[in-house]
């Protein structure tokens, strides 16, 4: 028996968040198609570490600019064309928010509440890792952010 062991490609990408009235948000942005709403993410630039990829991700594709954290706080799958995709997420709080930027024309993004968010995702490995963030990241967010605001 043959078995074809597929390659994974590797890629990084940024829940990006912040907190508005005391509420955590997610900014989801749509497929370049507009047919999904997903998370700002790519393959790792040569010569740059996964953060900082997906940082470059997040201006490129949602026009964002802020404080990633370095510690990944997940990972999840996907399958397009046949290949295999892990991403490794990032934690990104959003300072600036662009009208101009690289896929302005491209995509739409959209604030949203935790849940709200999860129920637009169609991407099941994605719905979870945003389920993760919601019961053990968002509690830390806003702690994160209220000790920001208040330094």
């Amino acid at each position: 028996m043959n078995q074809k062991i597929s390659k994974i490609f590797k890629q990084s990408g940024v829940i990006p968040y912040r907190v508005q009235n005391g509420t955590v948000e997610i900014l989801l942005i749509t497929t370049r198609d507009r047919n999904n709403w997903v998370i700002p993410k790519g393959g790792i630039a040569k010569g740059m570490s996964p953060p900082a990829s997906a940082a470059k991700e997040a201006w490129e594709e949602a026009g964002i600019i802020g404080q990633v954290d370095v510690n990944a706080v997940g990972s999840y799958r996907y399958r397009k064309r046949g290949k295999i995709y892990r991403v490794q997420m990032y934690l990104l709080l959003v300072e600036m928010l662009s009208e101009d930027y690289p896929e302005a024309g491209l995509r739409q993004r959209e604030w949203l509440d935790v849940n709200l968010a999860i129920q637009m995702v169609k991407q099941n490995s994605l719905k979870k890792i945003l389920h993760q963030f919601l019961q053990f990241q968002s509690n830390s967010c806003l702690a994160f952010v209220n000790t920001q605001t208040s330094a």
